[in-house]
């Protein structure tokens, strides 16, 4: 397995030399590599069994870097970035030469994005490149929020994991393009859409939910997905067709009688749709390793992080 510790210095120097590295974020943890480096990014690709048109994020400490990442950045992207980063958004942006289009996928444009976790952060401003970095697991499985469930699943084929301890965000950053100078979003995820709308002083029309060909990661219809299947919709009536005994359910904050407590997870007991998309990914991992045949999952209000928690729902039961 792999070792697990804070030494940022030698997360430094594996990322150095090439190696991956797993660094903790404020929305999931990340499989990094030398963004720059083709060999580098390659090994993300395979240590996930990503596939190969699934493009990266690319991570760095500072707006004033961008330009080493992507060109003819709009002013629309700097007042976003000013806003609310570091933080859970990803911006697309044109891409610089210098990065691989292995990273983007072939596409001529970039994710990039400021993670705000300070011990991430601390080893960015260690490191002469930015870092390409997906979440921290086997493709199209459920995200990782700690160390430990890195470990647990790419521990064999990593050399090193930063232990940042419970990612607080809890789900992947929200991904804006601005193709045609409007913006875009092309993944719902930590940032609220309502505090991005605050900032830009009008709605944003455009939300995609999936695509074939994904200009950004986790676009994909089925994705975050446990291995056990899930079902979506209202457990009271999914409970009607299906033995209590043999499901799990993975509710807002209800409980049911009929379901033995240690198969049963709220993802907020006050109703909090935050705290909800805090605790997703780890009670969707929790369900996956219980003796149940399949997950019974419920919607949560669509507002605040409501509408990023439904979607990696929608996906996970697809």
């Amino acid at each position: 397995m792999a070792n697990i510790g804070t030494d940022i210095s030698r997360a430094a120097e594996l990322l150095s030399q090439g190696e991956l590295v797993a660094i903790p974020t404020e929305t999931v943890y990340g499989l990094a590599a030398n963004a720059y480096t083709e060999a580098a990014v390659l090994k993300i690709f395979e240590a996930k069994n990503r596939p190969s048109f699934d493009p990266l994020i690319v991570h760095t400490h500072s707006i004033q870097n961008f330009t080493q990442i992507a060109t003819n950045i709009p002013d629309l992207a700097y007042r976003l970035a000013e806003a609310f980063m570091p933080g859970p958004l990803t911006l697309i942006l044109p891409r610089a030469a210098q990065v691989p289009f292995l990273v983007t996928s072939g596409h001529d444009s970039v994710g990039v994005r400021i993670p705000n976790h300070a011990l991430t952060l601390s080893l960015l401003k260690e490191l002469p490149f930015p870092v390409a970095a997906p979440s921290a697991n086997p493709f199209g499985y459920v995200s990782p929020t700690t160390a430990q469930h890195v470990n647990q699943q790419l521990g064999n084929r990593i050399p090193y994991i930063l232990d940042g301890g419970a990612c607080q965000v809890g789900i992947e950053s929200t991904i804006i393009s601005f193709a045609d100078g409007e913006p875009e979003i092309l993944r719902l995820g930590g940032l609220a859409l309502e505090e991005i709308e605050k900032v830009l002083g009008k709605p944003i029309l455009r939300v995609k939910t999936s695509s074939s060909n994904p200009q950004a990661p986790g676009m994909l219809s089925s994705h975050y997905a446990p291995r056990k299947k899930v079902m979506l919709g209202n457990i009271n009536q999914l409970l009607q067709t299906h033995e209590p005994g043999k499901v799990g359910i993975l509710s807002f904050s209800e409980t049911f009688a009929q379901v033995p407590p240690a198969q049963q997870v709220q993802l907020s007991v006050t109703g909090d749709v935050y705290e909800a998309a805090r605790n997703l990914f780890s009670g969707l991992r929790y369900l996956d390793a219980q003796p149940v045949d399949l997950i019974l999952a419920e919607l949560v209000p669509e507002n605040g992080l409501g509408r990023a928690v439904n979607d990696r729902l929608r996906r996970a039961a697809f």
